[in-house]
């Protein structure tokens, strides 16, 4: 008999928790006040196989230098940079973004032949240069 009352006290027990799990996923959910900012030094957005497709970075002040660790520029110290890089599935960037205190730019670049157009401004000369598979440059300033 005392059994049967325990059993009978836990079946409602559960059946209370399980009512209030059930009900309580039925109310919809909503933001409260403002949203929270996400606060970082770089962004990385990667695919599923782990690859970098797109970045946003801040790259101290320092001497440019290419990816094989080259100066660019004759080693000119170059601003703080805001970057921004689209990138392709072979680790290429085709679209990049930049801003510093010199002036901004951007750069598309073609698929896997070597064309790109870039527009610039730094330093109160803007210039847009459009390459072609080629090499062939064009350069138009005002």
């Amino acid at each position: 008999m005392t059994n049967q009352r325990v059993l009978t006290a836990l079946t409602l027990v559960n059946l209370g928790i399980m009512a209030f799990l059930v009900l309580g996923r039925g109310r919809t959910v909503e933001a409260s006040g403002q949203l929270p900012v996400l606060r970082g030094s770089g962004l990385e957005i990667v695919d599923a196989q782990g690859k970098v497709r797109a970045m946003i970075a801040v790259l101290p002040a320092g001497p440019g230098r290419r990816a094989d660790g080259t100066l660019v520029n004759g080693g000119k110290i170059a601003p703080e940079t805001v970057l921004l890089r689209l990138i392709r599935p072979d680790g290429r960037p085709s679209v990049k973004i930049a801003t510093s205190e010199e002036g901004s730019g951007l750069t598309l670049s073609g698929g896997i032949d070597p064309s790109y157009i870039v527009l610039n401004s730094n330093g109160g000369d803007p210039e847009i240069t459009v390459t072609n598979k080629d090499d062939k440059v064009k350069t138009i300033k005002p």
